[in-house]
């Protein structure tokens, strides 16, 4: 496989070295990324470095991820518009450690393989690297005007906050992976975002300047949403790889509701899946876009590519049960976290559950929640077959909401009409 032809077709190359794609179709390649510990779990913008190393493994390459342990300590000053805080060493730890674990899951790491990947730590070969020698050995070879012409020290220098010096010298330090990378462990490669291309050719550089060898290197653009709003977002924030921070459900969902704009492209950007197989799925798509299908084939290689299969299947069924009637067992099944984040964003209302012990007349429930405004029109709807309770219909014999009706013990889904949802907590 030709790993740049390959990218470009999925628009994952914005720039690229000259030589590079020639260094690739010459030999096994060792390249690297690296990511950074600021918080202990990757996000969904960190997919498309995870996937570029995935792709060069695939095209017979040997993958390096580099966690930034000592990067960290320091902060990237690539596209912020002021400095961030510093961590602590033992929150940077722990971050590391997650951040290892769910690198793991998507890089084939058995050492038996010529092109296993490999996971290092920066802070290992700076920890006792001392100033007057990181400024003798680093910073005499490149040049303050060098430093000073790239566009991430441009822009802070123009900002009101400035610059400091711990950030001014951040791609020297970057800029000494490489080196260091290319010294012992013969990696020629390194890659990116777009916004670290400043980073990476300091590296180059330096290499150039210090052995006279040859490094190569390429980056992705930065991932944007057609509507213009930020990548990854939510309106609760970050969207995680952590499924303890995004849950599954929430993590399908997000990739279901892309536009179709955004759904063409990311397709090609976060799964696997062939040229053909795509460009059927678009053409498929654009004959018939009410349907959803690439919303639905991204959210489903996504969500199986991070997560699992059974996740995928949960989200699924869980994004059926606001939508279909026949989910009652559906619903039954579910476990007090699972129910929680299907039901998420449904209006909430409390009642006691001592009422619901002693048996609560039906119609004073639906009007006392104020799921009705009044008894009348509870009445009325409740004849004409209009309201459920656990997705299933109520029927004309039933008189009182009891313990038996409740979820887990504490909780009924109320439906008025086809789309009105209620989600009644005991206390």
């Amino acid at each position: 496989m030709n790993l740049i032809e390959e990218l470009k077709w999925r628009g994952l190359i914005q720039d690229i070295m000259p030589g590079t794609e020639e260094q690739l179709n010459k030999e096994m390649t060792s390249g690297y990324i690296g990511f950074d510990p600021t918080a202990d779990s990757l996000h969904i913008g960190s997919l498309v470095p995870i996937l570029l190393l995935v792709h060069l493994q695939g095209a017979g390459h040997k993958p390096y991820a580099l966690v930034g342990g000592a990067t960290g300590m320091v902060g990237d000053p690539s596209g912020k518009s002021e400095e961030r805080n510093l961590l602590s060493e033992e929150v940077l730890n722990h971050n590391l450690s997650c951040v290892k674990k769910q690198l793991e899951k998507f890089l084939d790491f058995d050492a038996s393989k010529p092109n296993a990947a490999v996971m290092v730590n920066n802070y290992d070969w700076f920890k006792d690297f001392s100033f007057l020698h990181f400024i003798r050995d680093v910073g005499k070879h490149i040049t303050v005007n060098y430093m000073m012409s790239k566009d991430s020290v441009k822009k802070r220098l123009e900002g009101d906050n400035g610059m400091s010096f711990t950030e001014f010298t951040y791609q020297l330090v970057q800029g000494y992976d490489f080196y260091w990378l290319y010294e012992n462990k013969n990696c020629k490669l390194q890659m990116g975002g777009s916004d670290q291309w400043g980073n990476i050719v300091t590296g180059t550089e330096l290499i150039r300047r210090k052995t006279s060898g040859e490094a190569f290197a390429f980056t992705c653009p930065l991932v944007t949403k057609a509507d213009g709003g930020k990548f990854g977002k939510t309106e609760k924030g970050n969207v995680w790889l952590d499924a303890g921070k995004t849950s599954p459900y929430q993590f399908y969902q997000f990739w279901l509701n892309a536009s179709d704009e955004d759904a063409k492209k990311w397709i090609k950007y976060f799964t696997l899946l062939s040229k053909e197989t795509i460009e059927a799925l678009i053409t498929e798509h654009e004959s018939a876009p009410h349907l959803r299908l690439l919303q639905k084939t991204l959210a489903k290689e996504v969500t199986i590519f991070v997560h699992s299969e059974a996740d995928y299947d949960f989200a699924v069924k869980a994004s059926d049960i606001l939508f279909n009637n026949d989910t009652a067992e559906v619903l039954q099944q579910l476990n007090e976290t699972q129910l929680l984040q299907v039901l998420e964003g449904v209006p909430t209302v409390e009642v006691s559950k001592q009422q619901i012990e002693e048996g609560y007349e039906l119609i004073a429930f639906l009007s006392d929640t104020q799921i009705f405004p009044s008894k009348g029109e509870a009445r009325k709807m409740l004849q004409g077959g209009g309201v459920s309770i656990n997705k299933l219909k109520v029927e004309s014999g039933k008189l009182k909401i009891e313990r038996a009706d409740l979820l887990q013990d504490k909780y009924l889904l109320v439906q008025k009409g086809k789309k009105n949802y209620y989600l009644v907590i005991t206390k």
